[in-house]
């Protein structure tokens, strides 16, 4: 669950940090040829950023998902154990 809300926020903050530098570049005394070169720069840099933000939750979302496994491996092991001795 922490994790889940960290990303989130995380991604939100990339997102809202994109935006608002678009915004100053939109905004800055420079030439429309520098401002769409900054811009190009930072939808880039943003857009890496988001890559490795999504690699590394896919990431955790497969440690889990293996981790799950196995708790759900280990519980039908023991439903197994527990139905033998029940049997005899």
């Amino acid at each position: 669950m922490y994790s889940e809300d960290y990303t989130s926020k995380a991604t939100w903050f990339i997102a809202g940090a994109a935006v608002g530098a678009t915004l100053a570049l939109l905004f800055a005394p420079a030439s429309g040829r520098v401002t769409r070169r900054q811009i190009r720069r930072q939808v880039e840099h943003g857009t890496d950023a988001l890559s490795e933000s999504s690699h590394d939750l896919l990431e955790r979302g497969k440690e889990l998902f293996d981790k799950g496994r196995k708790m759900a491996d280990d519980a039908a092991d023991m439903i197994e154990r527990g139905r033998k001795m029940v049997e005899g």
